[in-house]
């Protein structure tokens, strides 16, 4: 009989991922772009008469890696494309990790890292974040890693690293620095132009939340020539299919929807806390699409609750440093009045 003793030793614990099923409920859970599909995408993918699917993609993506370079101001050598961010993480710990090798993350952070960790027969070292969920320097400096990931904005707690402690640390080591930006449209501060300074510095993005296009799976990383060469020789040919590539490179090229959609969420964050701090939850400052709040009842009651009126939100309450915290994306003005209503209910 299969067991898991057959799987790779430093897997053996792991447990799928995060996979609600949603029934046509309001989805709050994923920080995904409330004001729907990009439209941009959407109208490049009406006329597919220029794809032909019988061939293979581009191998590395050269159309979109050439209009990310345009966009950035940066070479076409400076990027890597993937399939999703999560992908490009994926090859990063694969380029430089081996087994045994540390990587330092702060905690609470996003959990994919230590995944990737794991996966490749590493070890996840988390450095606490002080009580502003702020980063640790001193802490992540001597932690000794063979690499360092920091996202920022940071998920889940949604505030963004000071820059200047963001460049302590890619100053003060030659390991590579990885700064995820998967919330980076919502931020309007980016440490992009900074990998013509820094050669051990990677910025991952995504197409997935401010894009609107999380089902097209469309991730890329910013760095030194050389290290996206190496990343290159790892990175799977072919991972980002044609259809995929064609949406993004329009999707690039209409930029007012991208300042819509972090307009709207700059305009509709404030309305959200308020109406849930008139509730008796404690939010907390955030510079993404969402909000972390800590729930005047159970945690795990409020997210059933939720759940029973169409609702979905993310549970973060059972983690140490989140006891009893929940996730919201931050939804149009219907959507934040209903989310409101739906926890006063719960509530009084």
């Amino acid at each position: 009989m299969m067991d898991r003793s057959f799987m790779r030793e430093s897997t053996r614990h792991f447990k799928p991922y995060y996979s609600p099923t949603s029934d046509g409920s309001l989805r709050l859970d994923t920080n995904t772009n409330v004001l729907g599909p990009n439209p941009a995408a959407m109208d490049a993918l009406s006329d597919l008469s220029d794809i032909d699917i019988n061939q293979y993609p581009n191998t590395y993506s050269a159309d979109l890696r050439s209009v990310l370079a345009e966009f950035y101001g940066l070479g076409a050598e400076n990027f890597v494309t993937g399939s999703g961010s999560d992908e490009i993480l994926d090859v990063l710990f694969k380029t430089f990790t081996d087994k045994g090798d540390r990587t330092v993350v702060p905690y609470p952070s996003y959990s994919i890292y230590d995944y990737f960790s794991e996966l490749n027969g590493g070890v996840p070292v988390p450095v606490d974040l002080d009580a502003d969920f702020q980063l640790d320097v001193g802490s992540i400096l001597a932690a000794d890693g063979k690499m360092i990931v920091i996202p920022s904005p940071n998920n889940p707690t949604g505030n963004s690293f000071r820059r200047s402690d963001l460049l302590e640390i890619v100053e003060g080591t030659d390991v590579p620095v990885v700064i995820d930006e998967a919330y980076g449209e919502f931020h309007h501060e980016s440490f992009i132009p900074s990998v013509r300074k820094y050669d051990n510095l990677i910025v991952t993005r995504t197409f997935s939340k401010a894009y609107a296009m999380a089902g097209l799976r469309i991730g890329y990383c910013v760095c030194s020539p050389e290290i996206a060469d190496m990343m290159t020789c790892i990175r799977i040919p072919y991972s980002l299919n044609m259809l995929s590539e064609k949406a993004a490179v329009a999707a690039l090229g209409d930029q007012d929807f991208i300042r819509r959609s972090a307009d709207m969420v700059e305009r509709n964050r404030p309305m959200l806390v308020e109406g849930l701090e008139a509730l008796g939850f404690e939010c907390y400052p955030s510079d993404a699409n969402f909000v972390l709040a800590r729930s005047p009842i159970d945690h795990r009651e409020l997210v059933k609750g939720l759940k029973e009126r169409g609702i979905l939100i993310r549970d973060f309450g059972h983690r140490r440093l989140l006891e009893n915290c929940v996730r919201f994306t931050i939804g149009t003005d219907e959507m934040n009045i209903r989310v409101i209503e739906a926890c006063e209910e719960l509530t009084r």
